[in-house]
């Protein structure tokens, strides 16, 4: 009973102080977010009306920003994780010094197509572009695509800044927007039942993404 209730005076109080804390960084990225939609949409509307820059939130754990065919989703996820036992970061003196600095709350960046939320294309597939780690202290770290992959990568130093957040948000649209949409290769396109063909003139349900078979394999926290 004992090592149960240190437990959860422990542990499970650390877990809840963690994502209270995401959840204040989320906000603070969905600002810069807001901001960057402004700006951009300021600049680009009166050069060129076709484009279009917008910004949503269908709940309080996730953003979209839009910007022409592409629509960059930034999504926290509700649970806190810890690092695997073989990951490199537990030989860091920032984690070997406390261990609890280790467990973090996670942001995903994922870039969709914009016609797939435009025509509910639901089959349609998205790219993780990034995962934003936020610990305890308010410190994070980026895994991700381009340069998303180590602009951001001192996690004792780092600090969830409005300044950092920009820089984050700016590197994923980049990212996104140099991210062309490639035809898919013929065989996976070949074959294609009459209830599909008949959905094309409705609704464009035929499955599309910018690359077939994209993975995201960096390291793979577990959660608790």
């Amino acid at each position: 009973m004992e090592k149960l209730k240190q437990a959860l005076t422990g542990k499970a109080a650390l877990k809840q102080d963690v994502f209270a804390l995401t959840y204040e960084k989320f906000k603070l990225l969905k600002r810069q977010i807001a901001l960057i939609t402004e700006e951009l949409h300021t600049y680009i509307t009166p050069r060129d009306e076709r484009i279009v820059v917008e910004m949503k939130s269908p709940s309080k754990y996730e953003t979209q920003i839009t910007v022409a065919g592409d629509t960059i989703v930034f999504h926290m996820h509700t649970n806190v994780f810890a690092f695997p036992a073989d990951n490199p970061l537990h030989k860091s003196t920032y984690l070997t010094k406390n261990p609890e600095n280790g467990y973090c709350g996670i942001i995903n960046v994922y870039n969709f197509l914009t016609d797939s939320f435009r025509f509910n294309r639901e089959n349609d597939s998205g790219y993780l572009v990034a995962r934003i780690f936020v610990n305890r202290e308010g410190n994070f770290f980026v895994e991700g695509r381009g340069q998303l992959g180590f602009l951001f990568r001192d996690f004792s130093t780092m600090k969830f800044t409005d300044e950092k957040m920009r820089e984050v948000a700016e590197a994923a649209l980049h990212y996104a927007i140099d991210f062309d949409l490639y035809t898919p290769p013929y065989r996976a396109v070949q074959e294609v039942n009459l209830a599909e063909i008949k959905s094309i003139s409705q609704d464009l349900k035929l499955k599309t993404g910018k690359r077939l078979g994209f993975k995201f394999s960096d390291t793979n926290p577990k959660t608790n």
